[in-house]
């Protein structure tokens, strides 16, 4: 397999749960802007969508989207219980979170990156984020992770986008729970070893 990525994108999210999962994978850096890989392809040949993360599969297919992604390799290795079991409704609350992780987080930061972007619009980008941060905080009141005392595929995917709030200027200081829980996500073998890898961290 081979993951495209650019580092820190939410292209990290299958980066970790590659290392969580203990999978084997080629990485090949894309530059967004040129829609160039390391490698000098032209990415938009591989993915025409134009973003990350895209997984190249052994058998030749492309797979895109973070939530599509991190569940094929989830399934890869079920032993290591980074995503419940298909048909179950445990399998459906992560699939839920996936999607508001995606729908009400992911794409609301997006306007914060966008040097075009008014700084009113910016302002109003993250008063609306702030109730949806307090409604993950809340849910993670006494536990570990967003299902409880097990990793999954949806904390790295929520690790990931909370990641990206030092860079927006996004205050997380009035939620210590989502503190506590980026900590202790970071500090994983799996997390560390995708973030060394993307070179977001040093040794």
């Amino acid at each position: 397999m081979k993951l495209y990525y650019k580092p820190g994108a939410c292209s990290l999210t299958p980066h970790i749960v590659l290392c969580e999962a203990g999978l084997t994978v080629d990485l090949e850096k894309v530059d967004l802007a040129t829609k160039k890989t390391e490698a000098g392809s032209d990415y938009l040949a591989l993915n025409p969508k134009g973003y990350v993360p895209s997984l190249l599969l052994d058998d030749g297919q492309m797979l895109t989207e973070v939530s599509a992604i991190v569940q094929y390799l989830a399934d890869r290795v079920p032993e290591k219980r980074l995503i419940p079991a298909a048909g179950t409704m445990e399998r459906y609350r992560v699939q839920e979170w996936l999607s508001y992780i995606s729908s009400e987080l992911h794409k609301a930061f997006n306007p914060l990156f966008n040097p075009k972007a008014p700084e009113d619009w910016k302002v109003l980008v993250k008063e609306m984020l702030a109730p949806r941060i307090d409604f993950i905080a809340r849910h993670l009141e006494g536990k570990d992770y967003l299902m409880g005392a097990n990793f999954t595929v949806a904390d790295a995917y929520l690790f990931n986008v909370l990641n990206w709030a030092r860079l927006v200027k996004v205050d997380l200081s009035p939620w210590p729970v989502i503190k506590a829980f980026s900590e202790r996500v970071a500090a994983r073998p799996g997390v560390r070893k995708a973030m060394l890898e993307e070179g977001l961290i040093k040794t």
